[in-house]
C-alpha cells in the first residue's frame, strides 16, 4: 500500500537554481532521483558559423558572448590560436599583462560561482561578500577596457592600449586585501554543520568517469587527475611563475569547494608575481592592417575557469576562417551530471549543479 511510482518531473529552464536556461528531465522515485535527461539549446546561438562570417578581429567581440561570466579567457584563447597560426610575437609587457587580467577574471569568475552556489543552498551573507570583492575587479576592467562583463580586452598581436595609471596600484592593493577577504568565506561555510551536510559525499564523480567524460577544470583536478593547461602546456608566460595545481581525491561537492577556494589563493600567488616582475616596453607587435592567416589549421587551449577551453581554427589564406569551433567546457561537463545525481534527493540536484559551475552561453554556443 505505501508503493511509490517513478514520476517525470521537469526541472528548468526557467528554474534560478540551474544557472541558466537548461532544462533537467528528472525521473524520480519519491524523492531519489533515478535518473535525468540534461537538455540544452534553449539559446539558439549559432555563434561559430557567424565567426566563419566575420573578419578575424571582429570575431573577438563574439567570443565575449560564450562564456559571459569569464570574458577574458575566451579573448586570450581565441586571440592566442590566430597569433600561433600568424607565427606573431607578442611583446613580453602584453603578455604579462594578459596574465594578470587572466588572473584576475578567474577569482571574479570562482566568487560568481561561490556566491550563487552558495545561495542556491542557502548562505546568503557568502553573495553578498563575494560580489563585494567581484565589483572591486570589474571596477579594474573598466578602468581597462571600458567594460564590466564583455571586454573585448585583447587584440590580435597584443593589448589595444596600455593599463592606465595608477591601475597597477590599484591591482596591487586588492591582491594585498584579498587574503583576508577570502578568510571571512572560508569562515562562513568551511565547518558549518549545513554546508557539509549539503556537500559531503554529494555529487560524486571519480577519476575514471571524470576523463571518460572528457571532464576538465575543477571537477577533474577534485577526482585526484593533476591536469592544469597552465602546467600541461604552457602558453603565454605562465612557465616563468611558481604556482600549484590543487588536487583532492574525495570527488565530491565539499572537494570542489575547497579545490576552488585554493584555486583563488593560487591566482592571487600569480598576481603577486607577475605585478613585482612586469617589464616596461610596447604592448603590441607589428601585424598587418588587414589580418589574413596563411592557409592551415590550428587548436589551442586556455585553462579557463571552468577547465580548458579549446579554439579551433581552419584558414584558407581570408580574412575570415573557413571553419571555427570552440571546446566549451561548460558543455563537455555538463555530460556527468546525470551520473552524478543518480541516486540522489531531489535537494541534491541543486547542489551538483552549482558544483559543476556551468554557463549556459558557454553550453549553447
Amino acid at each position: 500500500m505505501f508503493r511509490t511510482e517513478m514520476l517525470d518531473i521537469n526541472m528548468g529552464p526557467q528554474h534560478p537554481a540551474t544557472h541558466g536556461v537548461l532544462r533537467l528531465k528528472l525521473l524520480l522515485d519519491g524523492e531519489t532521483v533515478a535518473d535525468t535527461d540534461v537538455m540544452i539549446g534553449y539559446l539558439h546561438r549559432g555563434v561559430e558559423k557567424l565567426c566563419e562570417t566575420k573578419s578575424y578581429p571582429m570575431i573577438e567581440a563574439y567570443t565575449d558572448r560564450l562564456d559571459y561570466v569569464a570574458a577574458i579567457y575566451e579573448n586570450l584563447g581565441y586571440v592566442e590560436a590566430v597569433e600561433k597560426l600568424m607565427g606573431v610575437t607578442v611583446p613580453e609587457r602584453a603578455e604579462y599583462i594578459r596574465v594578470i587580467t587572466a588572473e584576475l577574471q578567474r577569482i571574479a569568475s570562482h566568487l560568481v560561482w561561490l556566491g550563487t552556489h552558495a545561495l542556491d543552498l542557502g548562505a546568503m551573507t557568502v553573495y553578498f561578500y563575494c560580489f563585494r570583492e567581484r565589483e572591486i575587479i570589474l571596477d579594474l576592467f573598466e578602468a581597462f577596457t571600458g567594460a564590466r562583463l564583455t571586454y573585448n580586452a585583447y587584440r590580435i598581436g597584443g593589448l589595444p592600449w596600455d593599463v592606465p595609471p595608477g591601475w597597477i596600484d590599484r591591482v596591487r592593493h586588492f591582491v594585498r586585501i584579498f587574503p583576508e577577504r577570502q578568510k571571512e568565506y572560508d569562515t562562513l561555510l568551511t565547518k558549518n554543520r549545513i554546508w557539509l551536510g549539503r556537500t559531503k559525499g554529494v555529487g560524486i564523480l571519480g577519476a575514471q568517469d571524470a576523463i571518460d567524460f572528457g571532464v576538465t577544470g575543477p571537477c577533474l583536478r577534485s577526482a585526484g587527475v593533476e591536469y592544469d593547461v597552465r602546467k600541461a602546456h604552457p602558453y603565454s608566460v605562465y612557465d616563468r611563475f611558481r604556482f600549484d595545481i590543487p588536487v583532492s581525491h574525495n570527488c565530491d561537492t565539499y572537494d570542489r569547494y575547497l579545490l576552488r577556494m585554493e584555486e583563488m589563493r593560487q591566482s592571487n600567488r600569480i598576481l603577486e608575481q607577475a605585478l613585482d616582475h612586469l617589464p616596461g616596453g610596447e604592448v603590441m607587435a607589428k601585424v598587418p592592417k588587414r589580418i589574413k592567416p596563411p592557409a592551415g589549421e590550428v587548436y589551442h587551449t586556455v585553462e579557463g575557469p571552468r577547465g580548458e577551453l579549446g579554439f579551433y581554427i581552419v584558414s584558407l589564406g581570408d580574412d575570415r576562417p573557413y571553419r571555427m569551433r570552440f571546446r566549451s567546457p561548460s558543455f563537455v561537463n555538463l555530460q556527468a551530471l546525470p551520473l552524478m545525481v543518480r541516486g540522489s534527493l531531489v535537494a541534491d540536484v541543486v547542489a551538483v549543479i552549482g558544483t559543476l559551475d556551468i554557463v549556459l552561453g558557454d553550453a549553447d554556443r
